[in-house]
């Protein structure tokens, strides 16, 4: 026990230098606050990271914030219905940079839908059969039957992110991948289904004050995976794959809809609200969801994050 209690004391060290390095880097540094560690500029004030190339001036109150939620969530009861009585299938894709709010925007999303029609597919790393297999062969399993709802908290689009950053695959793999994709997403489309996919977008600064303080909440530090600890310096790497990912299947049966998520709250309202823009359905309340804000939720060649760097496409593109 006194052996693994060291080794946790210093990974627990090697976090917290991997953290400082990165904020030194960024122009900013740690310091312990009264809650807990926060992160301050230069001049000891503490860091609005969320500011950065973020349309709006405050962060949304939580009382505005709950009352959007609850009466967009029974909207959403609204789809469920209607999915379950017309035989209807709709999958939701969420991707994004660690830290970007994903799995916060599905917990919201699904807390108060019935869990016999909708369900969260999270896939660990693929077993040694799986790795035998057609990429693509272990997610079909979990597409949904009529009725249902289906949400992926990263998907199939690992392969041309973390997958292809981390060297988990072979470059040839992934050049395949991104060929196969939009055709095997026009097949769904062909069939019936309705695809939805979301890029949550972070920036840098946002993202490293969110692994700050996951670092030190108990609560969240499974969230601080080693995947994400090595991804830490490859931020230029991962922005490289998500050009070249949005170039080679951001498609019209399957088009990319981007999410600004510094606030956090806007961001889930805003999935939210797309969602059931894009599906017909009895008793729809069109002032309430006809209109996903354009500041924060859009098509990827519209909607450019601050870390997004222009007339890199084509040229990535090429070399993958």
């Amino acid at each position: 026990m006194a052996g693994k209690h060291v080794a946790v004391e210093r990974a627990d060290k090697r976090t917290a230098e991997l953290l400082d390095d990165l904020a030194a880097q960024l122009g900013y540094r740690i310091r312990q606050g009264k809650n807990g560690p926060v992160l301050v500029q230069r001049d000891g004030k503490i860091a609005e990271t969320w500011r950065e190339d973020y349309p709006y001036s405050d962060l949304l109150s939580r009382k505005r914030y709950e009352r959007a939620k609850g009466r967009l969530q029974i909207e959403l009861l609204k789809l469920q219905r209607h999915i379950k009585s017309t035989g209807g299938r709709l999958v939701i894709v969420c991707e994004g940079r660690d830290a970007a709010g994903k799995g916060g925007t599905i917990k919201r999303f699904t807390e108060n839908l019935n869990p016999r029609g909708a369900r969260v597919v999270a896939l660990e790393r693929p077993s040694e059969r799986e790795q035998t297999e057609w990429y693509l062969q272990r997610y079909i399993a979990h597409l949904p039957a009529a009725g249902e709802i289906v949400l992926f908290d990263r998907s199939w689009y690992n392969r041309a992110g973390v997958e292809r950053v981390m060297g988990f695959c072979k470059p040839d793999e992934c050049r395949e991948f991104l060929r196969e994709a939009p055709e095997f997403e026009r097949m769904l489309a062909r069939d019936g289904i309705v695809l939805i996919k979301f890029w949550f977008s972070v920036t840098r600064a946002e993202q490293l004050r969110r692994f700050v303080g996951r670092q030190h909440d108990p609560v969240k530090q499974w969230k601080l995976s080693p995947v994400d600890l090595a991804s830490l310096d490859k931020w230029d790497e991962y922005t490289e794959a998500r050009e070249a990912m949005f170039f080679f299947t951001d498609v019209a049966d399957a088009p990319w809809t981007v999410v600004r998520s510094n606030d956090k709250r806007r961001a889930r309202l805003e999935t939210m609200r797309y969602v059931l823009s894009q599906v017909r359905y009895e008793g729809r309340d069109d002032d309430l969801v006809s209109k996903p804000d354009p500041l924060v939720i859009g098509r990827a060649s519209l909607l450019r994050d601050g870390s997004e760097r222009s007339g890199r496409l084509a040229a990535v593109a090429t070399a993958s």
